[in-house]
């Protein structure tokens, strides 16, 4: 039986329902899905400012994104907007930490996880899926990745990895594809997959691998990792302007509604 959420306080932002709650919630709330593979997938998808502007302006992508079953706050400007908006969330909740607890609980419980996305194995270099299945093993003790596959698929290559991941008995899978082709994905697919829990996860295999290096403390605490990632991938600009692009309409939003 999958986790009731009717109890929760939910909170509109800008057309997306977030749960406001902390990340103890969510870890014991994903914890239980991955203990449960009845009644298909349980899927959470973390959005940021940019996936959530993203929405607001294609509406498919918004129809997407709402098929989840718990949508949790990733960015502080999804914060800053539910504040301007007079509806304040608690706190952010980082996909990365998120995944890192229900790791941290499959290692605990024997729970079989399953990595898909990433770059692949290159000469030398393994796969990032398995280097980060490999470091996460050294942290937690009792996990061992199930299986896992590079990111860089053709669709039409879906069946066979889908084909993989049920025979395997996985119960949690990690998809970290990039928005959106990783909530498309999830959503075209997730009836053919017998696993309890769906974590959509952008670039957290690069983190769990050291691949790419996560913002110094003093950044998370100010909420100040998206400039972090600015700073050292300059190419990510055009996608971050819609960070305040998003910000901004929710203080137009606000404005308009006290008129």
């Amino acid at each position: 039986m999958k986790a009731d959420l009717s109890r929760l306080n939910k909170i509109n932002v800008r057309g997306l329902d977030f749960y406001d709650m902390s990340l103890d919630d969510a870890a014991m709330i994903c914890a239980a899905a991955a203990d449960d593979r009845e009644g298909g997938p349980f899927v959470v998808f973390t959005p940021n400012a940019e996936i959530a502007q993203a929405c607001l302006e294609d509406e498919k992508f918004a129809e997407c994104v709402k098929s989840a079953d718990l949508l949790l706050q990733d960015g502080a400007g999804v914060i800053l907007a539910s504040k301007i908006l007079g509806t304040p969330l608690k706190t952010k909740i980082a996909g990365i930490d998120l995944g890192e607890r229900v790791i941290e609980h499959s290692a605990k419980t024997g729970r079989k996880v399953y990595f898909l996305g990433a770059a692949p194995e290159n000469g030398e270099r393994k796969a990032v899926a398995a280097l980060a299945g490999e470091k996460l093993a050294e942290k937690y003790e009792g996990f061992r990745l199930c299986g896992y596959h590079h990111g860089y698929f053709r669709e039409e290559e879906s069946d066979q990895i889908i084909s993989e991941i049920n025979s395997l008995g996985c119960d949690v899978l990690f998809v970290c594809l990039g928005a959106p082709k990783e909530e498309y994905w999830i959503a075209r697919h997730k009836s053919e997959l017998s696993v309890g829990l769906i974590l959509a996860l952008g670039g957290s295999l690069d983190g769990y691998a050291g691949v790419v290096k996560r913002a110094p403390e003093a950044f998370i605490k100010m909420n100040c990792e998206w400039l972090y990632r600015l700073i050292k991938q300059p190419s990510r600009f055009k996608r971050m302007l819609k960070l305040p692009k998003y910000v901004i309409g929710a203080a137009a939003e606000r404005i308009t509604k006290k008129r």
